[in-house]
């Protein structure tokens, strides 16, 4: 059972890049609507500002035009009494301002009406009868500049903690009357003045506090608090999930320390190809069976009872377990699946779960056969060098047909067997074999023919089958399809021979030679074996 656990690492890794990417959504709306707020506020200032002073110049045109214009051109015609212009009207009953004198005083109603707007009308070259104005050095740059280029409009936008200042300068440029008037003034301190030339300049000042511009944006602000609150709740909500999948990950990870341990258990009961099935899903823990065409290998340790009075229990122990360990691995090697242990027998089945077809079923389980009888000729050399005189000689039994496979049991408990006569036939086929020697069945012989040499044992009969059975005993396996390379395999009480002709090199052939024509002159000289009944 796989159960899937999310990295802590990653979750909180993930979980850090999302609160910093809504902190600064959350903080980017905030200065997007501060900039925007700035460009308002100075693009509000400047129009008014330039509303204002259009407004005035404006005026002062229409009153120099229409007003003092006519005043001045009666006079020229010869009329003398009448209204006077001057800039000490004030003094004089009946007389106008001069259009720049009502500039100068429209500015001082305008700061009264207004208490944030500034409005000056100011010269270097004031009338000798007028204090001189106190300019700045923005006003002299203008003033400055202003003269070289009368077609421009100065300003200039200041920022005082949260208030706007804008002060905006126009030109004061000399008309057609007022060049006449001044030229001709006892006070004027220039009396060549020509049309066009820039007398002063007309500056306005106002100021606006953000916070008038801010409150513009309420409904804004607003739904802005509103995602403030949606963004912090979810950053809240996602550390309160964090938390969650990592207490989660916690309970997953015993779980599946858990889940590990019980099922590295649970593989020790079961062959890896079942337990392999089970947990990937391919078989259904139920009750169910098939019927296949299996080949059964059957093996048995030759006079097991009499080998465990010569033997302690330690000893006697530890030898089976590292008999059943390695044929078992030897077994998996070629594909076969262990079904179960029986004391010191052993049953095993090639074809289910997994199959390679009869054919192939059979030679992988009959190769499986000769290499455990090879691998015990090397245990029992080694266990004879640790004390051993009488180590396991082993029988061996392979029969081919269709069993019954699968869950036999309850629901309560059950295990994967196979049933069948032709399992039992198997085991029969073991008990005829001599000690470390390989018998199987016609059927199974039918099908490994191709690299087998096997010689026909008597018939026999059994229980639950009405045909005589003809076994054969394997001398030993065939390479080539001119069975010139061959293993032959012998274990005996008292004999191990294992002869691999692919494995034995050319320069050691004589040396196995003479190994051989020794013992076959031993054997001579012992009395004749009875022969086999």
């Amino acid at each position: 059972m796989k159960v899937a656990v999310i990295s802590e690492t990653a979750a909180r890794r993930s979980g850090y890049w999302l609160i910093v990417v809504v902190l600064a959504m959350l903080a980017g709306l905030p200065l997007a609507v501060w900039l925007d707020i700035s460009d308002l506020s100075g693009n509000t200032l400047r129009r008014q500002a330039r509303d204002m002073s259009s407004l005035i110049s404006s005026i002062r045109s229409y009153y120099s035009t229409n007003v003092v214009g006519r005043v001045l051109a009666a006079h020229a015609n010869g009329t003398t009494e009448g209204t006077v212009v001057s800039h000490n009207y004030a003094n004089i009953p009946g007389a106008i301002p001069l259009p720049a004198t009502l500039s100068l005083e429209l500015g001082d109603v305008i700061k009264e009406q207004q208490a944030n707007i500034t409005y000056r009308f100011v010269s270097d070259l004031p009338f000798k009868s007028r204090a001189s104005h106190e300019l700045d050095d923005f006003e002299k740059n203008a003033l400055a500049a202003l003269r070289a280029n009368p077609q421009q409009t100065l300003n200039d936008l200041t920022r005082v903690g949260l208030t706007d200042t804008l002060r905006l300068i126009t030109p004061v440029v000399m008309g057609q009357a007022c060049v006449a008037c001044h030229n001709s003034h006892p006070e004027s301190p220039k009396t060549d003045w020509k049309v066009g030339d820039v007398r002063g300049i007309q500056e306005v000042i106002i100021r606006q506090p953000y916070a008038s511009n801010v409150f513009a944006f309420k409904y804004l602000l607003c739904y802005f608090l509103f995602v403030a609150f949606i963004g912090i709740s979810f950053i809240v909500l996602q550390r309160q999930q964090t938390r969650t999948i990592h207490s989660a990950n916690r309970d997953l990870e015993a779980a599946n320390e858990f889940l590990a341990s019980v099922s590295l258990k649970i593989s020790r009961y079961l062959s890896p190809q079942i337990y392999k099935s089970i947990f990937s899903g391919q078989k259904d823990v139920v009750v169910h069976t098939e019927r296949k065409r299996l080949t059964i290998f059957f093996s048995d340790i030759k006079d097991f009872t009499a080998t465990t009075e010569r033997l302690q229990p330690e000893a006697l122990t530890e030898m089976l377990n590292e008999y059943l360990t390695e044929m078992s691995n030897i077994a998996l090697e070629h594909g076969g699946t262990v079904d179960k242990f029986i004391g010191d027998a052993m049953l095993v089945f090639f074809g289910d779960p997994e199959t390679e077809g009869p054919e192939e079923d059979a030679k992988a389980c009959l190769r499986m056969a000769v290499d455990m009888q090879r691998r015990l000729g090397e245990l029992k050399d080694r266990w004879r060098r640790n004390g051993t005189e009488e180590p396991f000689v082993v029988r061996m039994g392979i029969n081919s047909g269709y069993c019954n496979v699968g869950n036999f049991g309850s629901s309560d408990r059950m295990d994967y067997t196979i049933i069948g006569a032709e399992a039992n036939l198997a085991a029969r086929l073991q008990s005829i074999a001599q000690g470390g020697e390989i018998v199987i069945s016609y059927e199974t012989y039918a099908l490994v023919n191709e690299i087998v040499d096997a010689h026909p044992l008597p018939p026999i009969t059994m229980k639950g089958i009405q045909r005589e059975i003809v076994p054969y005993a394997v001398d030993g396996l065939t390479l080539g399809t001119d069975h010139k390379s061959r293993v032959l395999s012998e274990h005996l009480s008292g004999l191990d021979l294992h002869l691999d002709m692919s494995r034995l090199e050319p320069a050691d052939r004589l040396r196995v030679r003479t190994a051989l024509k020794e013992a076959i002159a031993v054997l001579d000289e012992a009395a004749p074996e009875p022969a086999r009944s």
